[in-house]
């Protein structure tokens, strides 16, 4: 008996939510024009937030690379020693911050600048000595941390000068974050915007069925048996919201690796891969759609019908 109770009430359950997810695309079809209203300001803000997403990420993309090839070059004093190099290069590794070491002679800088450039080849060529130093290429794990270490390795004995683009790395690695931040700022935004948007559509839609809901409360209608259908009718704008940001921003995207050739404005700056970001995007872009849709009806529902 108390089995067979247990099974009509999870199938009562289950005709509830399958019947709440059919009334609400009918009330998305009998309410078009403000289904229509709240659908094309859902696109709206969605396409932005999906353009921030898509420049977030290829910022995000810039900063590591950029911070992937930064190094610490340290340069030794000439009149150092193997033991003394092997000593300095193992008090380098110790540090905390530094990732990775490695050793450069001077005969192989002075390879590396005959290759780059004809005159440093003729002028090096003609130096009855070579004048480069033996120095260690350093890696570091936190760029934001280059001052400091640059600071300790400067103390070490043996190391004459250390040089990393003081002062530019700074400023460079400030202007990304402020930029990561301003991203951020600007997706959450742009969700609550549409969270709002959503949520006062559904709001005017529920205000013109008022005489529906007190008909339903009057027959004995549960809280939870009026709440679903709207619930389900703003996770069913928002997808439908999704739809067009998605296909626009990811054509639009690949439109544009294609045309830069994967690079912006300068070699330095690359564009993420599509392969690597579209589906991210898409599962980004459509979650905001069903999840504000979801709150933003929740919210219709609870604040202005005070069920």
């Amino acid at each position: 008996m108390i089995m067979r109770k247990e099974v009509i009430r999870q199938m009562r359950a289950f005709r509830i939510f399958f019947r709440s997810i059919r009334d609400a695309f009918k009330s998305v079809i009998r309410n078009f024009s403000l289904s229509f209203a709240s659908i094309m300001c859902t696109t709206i803000t969605l396409i932005l937030v999906a353009v921030a997403v898509v420049a977030a990420a290829n910022v995000n993309n810039a900063t590591k690379l950029i911070e992937d090839e930064l190094t610490i070059v340290t340069y030794l004093k000439k009149d150092v020693t193997e033991e003394q190099i092997e000593n300095i290069k193992n008090e380098i590794s110790s540090y905390k911050n530094v990732e990775e070491v490695t050793f450069k002679s001077k005969d192989e800088w002075k390879l590396e600048m005959s290759e780059y450039d004809d005159s440093f080849k003729t002028v090096l060529n003609y130096l009855d000595e070579n004048p480069l130093m033996d120095s260690f290429v350093l890696k570091v794990n936190d760029v934001k941390k280059l001052s400091e270490t640059s600071e300790y390795i400067k103390a070490i004995n043996g190391v004459d000068t250390v040089k990393y683009g003081e002062g530019m790395v700074e400023e460079l690695v400030k202007i990304f974050d402020i930029v990561k931040k301003i991203m951020i700022i600007v997706v959450v935004a742009l969700v609550i915007v549409t969270a709002f948007l959503i949520s006062n559509t559904i709001k005017i839609s529920i205000n013109s069925r008022k005489r529906q809901i007190e008909i339903m409360r009057l027959v004995g209608a549960s809280n939870t048996y009026i709440k679903l259908p709207f619930f389900f009718e703003g996770i069913i704008l928002g997808i439908l919201g999704s739809i067009l940001p998605v296909i626009g921003v990811s054509y639009g995207y690949i439109y544009l690796y294609n045309k830069m050739n994967g690079i912006l404005f300068t070699e330095v700056i690359t564009l993420i891969n599509p392969d690597k970001i579209l589906l991210s995007l898409i599962l980004i872009t459509s979650s905001i759609g069903i999840v504000v849709g979801a709150i933003g009806s929740a919210r219709a529902v609870r604040r202005h019908l005070k069920i």
